[in-house]
């Protein structure tokens, strides 16, 4: 997660997102480490709502098509295939739902009837 972060965070496109919310990354990741090993592991660790924390951003098909491009990059290069397999999986999903929650937050998913496509 600290690698795939570092990516975000000097990213031209994610970085000034993350740069306009994150003041602490120590808290942060520990943070994401928690929600990933949660996710992939079933560790129950994370105990928290993400969503709350998606709404307000002002972030487009093109930041989560970004995010998973870096994500994806990370896991084939740390992760052994089925275990990037699995969380490349999980992070399109989850990248999918939150953006679908975004658009529905501002009454855009509804009006296109169709789920945005990553």
């Amino acid at each position: 997660m600290h690698g795939f972060y570092d990516r975000v965070r000097t990213d031209p496109l994610l970085g000034p997102i993350f740069a306009s919310r994150v003041d602490d990354w120590g808290p942060h990741l520990e943070k994401m480490v928690d929600f990933w090993s949660s996710v992939a592991l079933m560790t129950g660790r994370y105990h928290g709502a993400p969503m709350p924390k998606h709404l307000p951003l002002q972030v487009e098909a093109e930041h989560f098509d970004r995010w998973l491009d870096l994500f994806r990059q990370t896991a084939i290069e740390v992760c052994p295939p089925e275990g990037a397999a699995l969380v490349i999986d999980r992070a399109t999903r989850i990248a999918a739902s939150i953006h679908m929650n975004i658009m529905d937050a501002r009454g855009q998913y509804g009006r296109a009837g169709v789920p945005p496509q990553l």
